[in-house]
């Protein structure tokens, strides 16, 4: 009894920290996607400066990062060689300024409601590059799977009623990017045996995202501020929305370390219609029945494929113990025919 109620409390205690894993990653990227908007929007706080913005959150992230790991020692950094770095890390980091710096811009064109109903589609992006670089197969009924997503978001996009040419393709250039930084995460840094926790990541992606964001800030939004004498920086403004963004960070470590990559696409889900909802009833963005047809039908489809990689995961799983169970009966095969060949021995003997 005494077992059975220890074993009962600690699949309780397991299934609380997973909840709250999740509920804590689902706070901190709602409120950073709302925060984000609030600030770029010309509506609202009206500083539409999303290279700006997303070079201070880098900035701030890369100096709590480097106090961390150089100065408080609190986290260990990776061994890396300058060549790995350069070859590694670099284009990872151009990737995700890209992205950061496209998602960002986005929000000045396009309701929130509808950004996430265009992200539906990270699942149909990451499919495509995997195969395009030869790091997942194809199949047909995936593929289906993703044209049904496909056709879901273009009924969506169809009923927008605040539709942006540039924006839609702001933030489709921002899902490219993303999905092109998750591959290539796998190719230039899996594959080698290198991981990276948020600390480190930030420690080492941070400052070379900034470098990269710097180079087109200096021509395309460093003239305007300059000219703009009305603009003074908001402290308290600006640096809770950067411990927002470090904090999401920590988030995605959590969720993911402790529960799995799956368990935070399923959670994106519900952030996506929490998100939705909050669009239409707070902010008062049009939200159209197109809209939400066309996105329930891309969420069946992104609903579909978490389903399906579930179960491969599960039969990836089972085969390794299927795998481990005739290693360990052959073993043991061998330890019986050598003790019998043995007491043999010591008969004729």
């Amino acid at each position: 009894m005494g077992r059975g109620g220890t074993l009962s409390d600690s699949v309780v205690r397991k299934a609380f920290l997973a909840y709250a894993y999740v509920l804590i990653w689902i706070a901190l990227s709602f409120t950073v996607i709302v925060y984000n908007k609030y600030i770029l929007d010309k509506k609202m706080y009206n500083w539409p400066y999303p290279i700006s913005l997303t070079m201070i959150h880098m900035a701030f992230c890369s100096s709590l990062a480097f106090l961390l790991v150089r100065v408080l020692r609190l986290v260990e950094p990776v061994t890396m060689s300058r060549e790995l770095y350069i070859s590694s890390v670099v284009p990872i980091g151009a990737l995700y300024a890209l992205s950061l710096w496209l998602s960002n811009s986005a929000y000045i064109y396009l309701s929130v409601s509808f950004i996430q109903m265009l992200k539906a589609l990270m699942p149909v992006a990451v499919y495509s590059i995997g195969i395009l670089f030869k790091k997942d197969p194809f199949k047909s009924n995936t593929m289906a799977n993703m044209l049904s997503i496909s056709l879901g978001v273009a009924i969506a996009a169809y009923g927008e009623a605040r539709f942006d040419s540039w924006g839609v393709f702001l933030q489709l250039g921002a899902v490219a990017f993303e999905a092109t930084r998750l591959v290539m995460i796998q190719i230039l840094l899996a594959s080698k045996g290198i991981s990276l926790n948020p600390i480190t990541s930030l420690y080492y992606v941070a400052p070379c995202c900034f470098v990269f964001l710097f180079l087109p800030w200096i021509f395309v939004e460093y003239p305007v501020l300059k000219e703009s004498s009305s603009f003074h920086f908001d402290f308290v403004i600006f640096g809770t929305n950067s411990l927002c963004a470090f904090a999401l960070n920590l988030a995605v470590f959590l969720l993911v370390g402790k529960t799995s990559a799956l368990t935070m696409n399923v959670a994106g889900v519900v952030k996506d219609w929490l998100l939705i909802a909050f669009s239409w009833s707070v902010i008062k963005d049009t939200v159209t029945p197109i809209n939400l047809f066309g996105y329930f039908l891309a969420f069946l489809g992104v609903a579909y494929y978490n389903h399906s990689k579930l179960q491969a995961l599960k039969a990836a799983e089972a085969q390794k113990k299927a795998a481990l169970a005739d290693e360990e009966s052959g073993r043991l095969l061998e330890e019986r025919e050598g003790d019998g060949l043995g007491r043999k021995n010591e008969s004729q003997d």
